[in-house]
């Protein structure tokens, strides 16, 4: 849904036929139950069924449009029959129809009187015969059509309702466009002015969103990124008609930062007309986790539909004046007796800037990319901390099976499931039998076990649409493993060169006589295929970290348009603020790490003893971590210090971080690449250095040798791609907590004789310039890196 002529005062509103009918007709409960529906693609392929069995005068997919006052209604028919003189609507399902509830049928209704309405306007007709066409999947047939004759007078009278019920909040919405561009139009920055390399970070995006390109941009930490790059975006929606901004994160600590600069820019300007919402994972959204999501449980859902215009208007209300966060949207909810994550999933679609995770654009099942692309959106995309999207892209486009999951869900399964179950679990050991090593990689898909698993997830699927209330707090581990199978069919039908099979096994306990426990793994290594989509989709997206060098890795990786812009933003901090000393007579290579304990431990100890303060000491792993830790501890017992834990919950990450306050003094031990090692803030005495005893590099092992074959193949730089650049981004990152501000000033200590390589030192940052760069001559006041014995 979005106001026409959007760079202008817009004076009319387009609508989709789904839209409007799912705005002004929907009613009753929010009903969550396992209804086993048709994928995107089983739904096409009913579709097209549908009409391959109708006349060659059948006319499919009917684009029809129509207006009523100011608002533009449009959206495409399923089929219409003109000798016939009848409109389908077509719908597929899997089980029994008569479980549909009601409120779905009506809806369904709702849609086909409205085509009907612009049909009979569109061609003058007199009256037309509707029906609702309900194509079982399984079965491969259509069920009895619902037929309603309506004249052309009756379908109008409906159409006009519903247009005039919707008109009351397009008005707004009208206004509020209006009112929302002129604002941003004129919105100024909100500081006296800009940090050094902050204007031409947003110069970059500004340019990019008018030229309608995507942006790497690559800035140092401290320059203000989050608000360098929202402000010229915000600045841009008005001339380039955009409707929505999404800033995406990959941890909790970007969205906070995203709200912290909305709220900077509301205090510069009061009453700034920007509806901002913050988007919440459903698991910590939930008022009631211990119920099902349907009316019959769930207070909250029962009667949803009938409260959310009340709630909705509530909420757009509050938005006015400030953000709607997670706790906004849960008061607003509750004071309505509504579901808070369903009503933000509907806020979705009336905020004009939206802050969420990652998967909220780029993931197979997006609300934010759904959204845009059926109603039409054009938008940009802001991705913070981007270098982290490789690695998401590759984890949402990835699957995995655990036989234990399978063994326990069989043991739960009814008797008409246990067949088929049973030949799954029989594949699967044969699979695992046959494979000795611990882990091994898979040629392809195993043909026996994959059309195993298709036969079991069928029979689950068909079970369920049977008797989806049967389904009890017992057949979790059912759903679970039916859910798992799904996302794994799903991808093993684009199973490719970017794909990877591996199998995991533990053997069992007390040496029995069984097939180990194992776990199958779809892996995606090269996530650009699936990401590349969502970029064309857009706008315009700026993607912004400290770290996105070099260009070429990010851009292929990520699959960016080949007019990709680029800006490398230099850094406000000079050399001296950051003394760099490279330790290269200590190696943290896995063979050596026993004799690098004891030298990191005197290192550490000498730099406090010269520099009392706050420093961070960053590992490889958890188990470095904790044997240096341990010799630290025992050859200084006077020098403060504290561990970072594995899993640590939030409570215990701020403990960590507590530990962090001026006139304190000790060293943090933290894991490279951890929570501690980018996406913090510790400026100015809470932290005045950094030791890292490790490159970074992942480790060598099958899988990642895998990996490395594979990025030979695609980009010819099969080591650079899987070991050097990933593991540098890490080092990178983590010394940038050091240095935050201009007065800041702190030392960094890189142990391990490697960083010294040239290859290496051609990826640290410019400006910490105690090292001449290689190949190239150096300026008269640069000095070779400091190298220091431990």
């Amino acid at each position: 849904m979005r106001p026409m002529s959007p760079a202008s005062a817009p004076t009319s509103y387009t609508v989709a036929v789904r839209a409007l009918c799912e705005f002004a007709a929907k009613t009753g409960d929010l009903d969550l139950r396992f209804t086993p529906a048709p994928t995107a693609r089983q739904g096409v392929a009913g579709h097209q069924a549908a009409a391959a069995r109708q006349g060659a005068h059948y006319q499919a997919e009917l684009a029809l449009a129509g207006q009523y006052r100011h608002l533009q209604v449009r959206g495409r028919a399923d089929g219409y029959d003109p000798v016939a003189g009848r409109l389908d609507e077509v719908k597929t399902f899997k089980g029994d129809l008569a479980r549909l509830p009601d409120n779905h049928r009506a809806l369904h209704w709702a849609q086909a009187k409205v085509y009907g309405a612009l049909l009979c306007q569109q061609q003058g007709l007199a009256s037309l015969a509707l029906a609702l066409v309900y194509y079982d999947i399984g079965s491969q047939q259509p069920a009895a059509p619902l037929v309603q004759v309506c004249s052309a007078a009756e379908l109008s009278r409906f159409f006009e309702a519903l247009c005039e019920h919707f008109l009351q909040w397009a008005d707004l919405e009208l206004a509020h466009r209006r009112a929302r561009d002129a604002a941003l139009q004129g919105l100024a920055f909100p500081h006296a002015g800009f940090r050094k390399g902050q204007r031409d970070l947003a110069a970059a995006a500004y340019n990019a969103a008018r030229s309608g390109r995507c942006l790497m941009a690559q800035a140092p930490t401290g320059i203000g990124k989050t608000l360098g790059t929202l402000f010229p975006l915000l600045k841009a929606c008005p001339g380039q008609g955009l409707d929505k901004l999404f800033f995406l994160t990959a941890k909790g600590s970007g969205r906070g930062l995203a709200l912290q600069a909305v709220q900077t820019l509301r205090q510069a300007h009061p009453g700034l007309p920007l509806r901002v919402l913050e988007l919440t994972a459903r698991d910590k959204a939930c008022e009631h986790p211990d119920k099902a999501c349907h009316g019959d449980a769930c207070p909250l859902a029962r009667g949803f539909y009938d409260r959310l215009p009340a709630a909705r208007a509530a909420a757009v209300a509050l938005a006015a004046g400030q953000t709607l966060d997670r706790a906004q949207v849960r008061q607003a909810a509750l004071a309505h007796q509504v579901c808070p994550y369903y009503l933000g999933q509907e806020l979705a679609r009336w905020a004009d800037l939206l802050v969420g995770d990652y998967n909220h654009f780029f993931d197979s099942h997006a609300l934010l990319h759904g959204l845009a692309q059926a109603q039409g959106w054009r938008v940009a995309v802001l991705v913070d901390e981007a270098h982290n999207l490789i690695e998401r892209g590759r984890a949402m486009y990835s699957a995995t099976l655990h036989s234990a999951a399978w063994r326990a869900a069989r043991a739960a399964a009814p008797a008409r499931l246990k067949p088929a179950l049973t030949r799954l679990q029989r594949c699967w050991a044969a699979l695992s039998l046959a494979q000795s090593a611990p882990y091994a990689l898979l040629d392809g898909p195993p043909a026996a076990l994959c059309n195993a698993l298709q036969t079991a997830s069928a029979a689950i699927g068909d079970y369920l649409a049977d008797d989806p209330a049967s389904l009890g707090p017992g057949q979790a581990p059912l759903m679970a493993v039916y859910f798992d199978a799904l996302q794994f069919g799903r991808l093993l039908e684009s199973f490719g060169p970017h794909s990877l099979l591996d199998l995991t096994q533990q053997a069992p306990a007390g040496g029995r006589r069984r097939a180990p426990e194992s776990t199958l793994c779809l892996r995606n290594l090269l996530p650009a295929s699936f990401l590349k989509p969502r970029f064309e989709a857009a706008h315009t997206t700026v993607l912004f970290s400290a770290t996105l060098a070099p260009q070429g890795f990010y851009a292929d990786l990520l699959g960016l348009p080949a007019n990709t812009a680029w800006v490398d933003v230099a850094a406000p901090f000079k050399a001296e603020q950051l003394q760099v000393q490279i330790v290269r007579e200590v190696s943290t290579r896995y063979a050596d790490r026993a004799a690098s304990l004891a030298p990191i431990a005197h290192l550490l100890a000498a730099q406090f003893e010269r520099g009392p303060g706050l420093y961070l000491a960053f590992f490889s792993s958890f188990e470095y971590l904790q044997q240096a830790a341990d010799a630290f501890a025992a050859a200084h017992p006077q020098v403060p210090h504290w561990r970072q834990g594995q899993r640590m919950d939030e409570a215990e990450r701020a403990g960590f971080l507590a530990r962090f306050t001026p006139g304190n003094l000790g060293i943090g031990f933290a894991v490279l690449g951890g929570v501690f090692a980018e996406g913090i803030d510790l400026p100015g005495k809470r932290l005045i250095g950094a030791f890292i005893a490790t490159l970074g590099l992942p480790q060598v092992n099958p899988l990642n040798e895998a990996l490395r074959r594979r990025l030979q193949a695609a980009y010819g730089a099969g080591y650079d791609y899987t070991y050097l650049y990933p593991g540098l981004r890490k080092v990178v990152q983590a010394a940038g907590r050091v240095i935050r501000s201009l007065d800041d000033q702190g030392s960094l200590h890189l142990i391990d004789d490697r960083f010294a390589r040239p290859e290496v030192l051609q990826l640290l940052p410019a400006w910490w310039a105690l090292r001449q760069r290689p190949g190239q001559a150096a300026p008269q006041a640069l000095q070779p890196p400091e190298v220091v014995k431990a």
